[in-house]
């Protein structure tokens, strides 16, 4: 099994940046790709950035683009999610998820961490 535990999530103002971190533990060795999705209050959760565990390979939603960057630290197992030039429509619970070798879809989930990004 793989444990992934998010965190750096708070308030911050239009305009502003946070990081997000991912840290990842158990069976890490399966990872294939690490994705950061996030859900609004009454909407559906969507895809927001993805990386490939092994590589520099690197994934993101049109929304984002320009904004945000997923970068990784395999030595700490950690995936991290920067977040520049926020907007009130970026407020959500981030939630990150894993896949592994061999499976198609994302698994293991954490339990989210909120931003919200006030006016």
């Amino acid at each position: 099994q793989v444990q992934l535990v998010e965190s750096g999530g708070g308030l911050v103002q239009a305009g502003g940046s946070l990081r997000l971190s991912c840290a990842a533990s158990g069976r890490t060795f399966s990872i294939n790709a690490i994705g950061w999705f996030r859900q609004a209050p009454g909407k559906e959760r969507e895809f927001v950035a993805a990386i490939r565990y092994s590589s520099s390979s690197t994934w993101y939603a049109d929304s984002v683009k320009g904004r945000f960057t997923i970068s990784r630290d395999n030595a700490k197992n950690t995936v991290y999610l920067q977040m520049n030039s926020l907007k009130p429509d970026d407020t959500a619970v981030y939630y990150c998820a894993c896949t592994r070798e061999g499976v198609a879809t994302y698994d293991y989930w954490g339990q989210g961490t909120q931003v919200t990004v006030s006016t």
